[in-house]
């Protein structure tokens, strides 16, 4: 229920690309574990082969302007900064304002860094 109405308030200019992220990260990890855990949708997949028993996650918000990807590691991001300088980055995110492209089959490798990311 709290996601859907995060999912309601998404202004209708973003919706259609904040939706194309979520169904590719669905998409991909069909049994990765839906919660709104950092209080935006989250994605978490906990590996047979992750030691540290920790999940790895993916989660993305809609900011007052941009649309984020969050990682929270900045090596997630490292090809997706190569083929495109031009999208604003942090640490372990990817920031894409409303006039971005959002590059959603150069998303696919952050995605799997992200969701595969074994913990030690």
């Amino acid at each position: 229920m709290e996601m859907e109405k995060y999912l309601k308030q998404v202004p209708q200019h973003r919706v259609e690309r904040f939706h194309s992220i979520l169904n590719l990260i669905k998409e991909m990890y069909p049994p990765a574990t839906q919660s709104m855990k950092y209080k935006m949708p989250t994605f978490e997949n906990i590996s047979d082969n992750n030691q540290a028993n920790k999940p790895s996650w993916i989660a993305l918000a809609n900011k007052k302007s941009y649309l984020s990807l969050y990682t929270c590691m900045e090596m997630h991001l490292a090809s997706f900064k190569t083929l495109h300088p031009q999208i604003k980055t942090g640490v372990g995110c990817i920031n894409f304002r409303d006039k971005d492209d959002v590059f959603l089959e150069d998303l696919r490798a952050v995605i799997k860094s992200a969701m595969e990311y074994q913990h030690k």
